[in-house]
C-alpha cells in the first residue's frame, strides 16, 4: 500500500467517494459536494501542511497497479498531546480485499515515523461491521459507546469510540 498526496487528476476518483450517497451514513456527511468545492479543497490543501490546516487527506493506492483504492485522513491534529482522529474510505469496488487493513496499517506506520503521534482515534457507527473489523485488525480498541449518535432515517445509531496507542 502506498500512500500519498493528493494530486489534480485525483479529482474525480474524490467526487465519485464525496457524492457517493450510501457512505453518508458512516461518514456523517448530509449533502453533495460540488466538482468546483473539491478542486478548491484540493487547491487550498495542496501545501499539505498539517500543522497549518490540522488535517491531512492521503490517497491509498494499491502497490503493484498504482490504482487509487481509497483515501485515509487525518483530522483534528492535535501536535501537542500527539494524536489525530483518522477516518478511512476504500472505494466499493476494492472493499473486502484487505486494503483498508493494509491503508490503515500504512499510515499508523507514517504518523508514528513521521508526526511522532502516540495516538490514534475514530468514531464507527455500531452497524458498520466492516470497518470496525478492519480497525479492531489493526489494534484499535473499543473505548466507550455514543448511543443515538447518528440519525438515520430508521431512527438512531449508536456509535463506538475507538483509539490505537501507538508504542512502537
Amino acid at each position: 500500500m502506498i500512500l500519498r498526496a493528493l494530486e489534480p487528476t485525483d479529482i474525480d476518483a474524490i467526487y465519485h467517494w464525496e457524492n457517493d450517497s450510501s457512505v453518508w451514513e458512516q461518514s456523517m456527511t448530509h449533502t453533495p459536494f460540488s466538482r468546483h468545492l473539491l478542486t478548491q479543497f484540493l487547491m487550498d490543501n495542496s501545501s499539505n501542511d498539517i500543522y497549518a490546516t490540522k488535517q491531512l487527506r492521503l490517497m491509498a493506492d494499491d502497490a503493484e497497479s498504482s490504482i487509487a483504492v481509497g483515501c485515509i485522513d487525518l483530522y483534528d491534529f492535535d501536535p501537542y498531546h500527539h494524536r489525530a482522529g483518522v477516518g478511512l474510505l476504500i472505494d466499493s469496488r476494492y472493499r473486502k480485499q484487505g486494503y483498508g487493513q493494509a491503508c490503515l496499517n500504512a499510515l499508523i506506520s507514517f504518523v508514528h515515523q513521521h508526526l511522532q503521534l502516540h495516538q490514534l482515534h475514530c468514531i464507527i457507527a455500531a452497524n458498520n461491521r466492516d470497518s470496525l473489523h478492519t480497525f479492531h485488525q489493526c489494534g484499535f480498541l473499543d473505548r466507550g459507546l455514543l448511543p443515538h449518535w447518528i440519525h438515520h432515517s430508521d431512527g438512531w445509531i449508536d456509535a463506538i469510540v475507538l483509539s490505537l496507542i501507538i508504542e512502537k
